[in-house]
């Protein structure tokens, strides 16, 4: 169990000792987490300020965890029960002045403070508060560094429940890409053809089957669809599927309830009998960088040794990149996991951001390499549980392209 009890476990209150805990190893003088109209989503879930019922949140609210103390909150008169639901005691402003004497009470004293900012804006998914507020926090004294790791202690760790829920999803995943392919074979297999968008929208029945929830339908790209790893058919753009064609399935769920996480699989086939050697070829390369980036991965865990996100990165980029693909790449390795398919955790990128988090115990993402060309894409996908001395693959892995025929 995370320390506040994370997103997945719809938690109300904080666990302040182990907040404070965390800060003392960081060597930070508190976290003062920060909203306005639900601009960082990450305060309203460590915070649960955005699953309280019965007043409006519209005007800016903060709450400072200070590494030894009580914590203390400032919200607008207006507002006043924002943070009731807290530990601590908030106190109220209204006017502007008011607003920049309750800041610099909140923080006196303070040297170095964690909000959701990234420098040079690294990892985006952390840089949730405005340039103008850290630039206000830092006039009032205070050195404002990134609260990155926080995050993922407080918002992105699973609890047993929640890697069950995760579990869940996955093997129903599974079931669905199964399903299709085996709709796309047997509409193919006697010289005939299908539609990604007719194949699509057979999986999200399916999904509703299966009693899963997402936020997108999925992926269902042929031949050249497939060398753009975020395209989507649709009712009015659609390719048609035949004989001898690549076809890449990337689907993503949640089972449907409260606090249930997500997980996020691609597999991909070819209607054909023999698969041709450039595509299982690059297939190969991305299938050789998967498997370094998980050795990586669960011998940090079982060594107990720290490991962050570009790292893993790093490890299936090189393999690729080492068979002549380096030009092919087009995205990161992999990303968190959480209630969202994107979650607050670390991501496994040295690519389009340099991602300096670390791996912690109980977080779950995706590894995810793939190449992509004018004619064709693969990539292969599969989700990993980091825990305390190793890390698990929650899923098959697909070690060659499946023929449909």
């Amino acid at each position: 169990m995370s320390a506040v009890e994370s997103s997945a476990a719809r938690a109300a209150t904080i666990d302040v000792a182990a907040v404070q805990a965390a800060l003392e190893a960081e060597r930070l003088d508190g976290w003062l987490l920060y909203d306005f109209r639900g601009l960082n989503p990450i305060a309203n879930d460590v915070t649960g300020v955005d699953r309280q019922g019965g007043h409006l949140a519209t005007r800016r609210w903060y709450y400072f965890i200070p590494a030894r103390g009580e914590p203390r909150g400032l919200v607008h008169a207006i507002e006043s029960r924002t943070l009731a639901h807290l530990p601590g005691r908030a106190e109220l402003y209204a006017g502007r002045e008011q607003l920049e004497r309750g800041l610099s009470a909140l923080v006196a004293g303070a040297k170095r403070v964690a909000m959701e900012y990234s420098p040079r804006c690294a990892i985006p998914y952390v840089a949730r508060v405005d340039a103008g507020t850290v630039e206000l926090i830092r006039s009032l004294g205070p050195e404002v560094v990134s609260s990155g790791d926080l995050v993922q202690r407080f918002s992105a760790v699973w609890n047993q429940a929640a890697i069950d829920t995760h579990r869940e999803a996955s093997d129903k995943l599974y079931r669905i890409k199964d399903r299709a392919f085996q709709a796309i074979a047997a509409r193919t297999r006697a010289g005939g053809t299908a539609t990604e968008f007719e194949i699509q929208q057979l999986m999200t029945g399916w999904f509703a089957e299966e009693g899963l929830a997402s936020d997108s339908p999925p992926i269902v790209a042929a031949s050249a669809n497939a060398g753009n790893p975020h395209y989507l058919p649709t009712h009015d753009q659609w390719s048609t599927i035949g004989n001898d064609q690549l076809v890449l399935l990337d689907l993503w769920g949640k089972v449907d309830r409260p606090g249930a996480v997500f997980a996020d699989i691609t597999w991909v086939g070819f209607t054909g009998s023999r698969v041709p050697e450039r595509f299982a070829r690059a297939f190969a390369a991305i299938c050789n960088g998967r498997d370094a980036a998980v050795a990586l991965v669960r011998r940090a865990a079982q060594e107990g040794r720290e490991l962050r996100g570009w790292e893993v990165d790093c490890a299936a980029g090189s393999v690729i990149r080492a068979e002549g693909y380096g030009d092919h790449i087009l995205h990161r390795t992999g990303h968190s996991l959480g209630e969202s398919v994107h979650g607050n955790g670390v991501n496994m990128d040295d690519y389009e951001t340099h991602d300096d988090r670390r791996l912690m115990p109980g977080t779950g993402f995706t590894i995810e390499p793939g190449v992509y060309f004018l004619d064709f894409g693969v990539r292969t996908e599969i989700n990993m549980v980091m825990g305390v001395a190793d890390a698990v693959v929650t899923g098959p892995i697909q070690t060659e392209i499946v023929s449909l025929r």
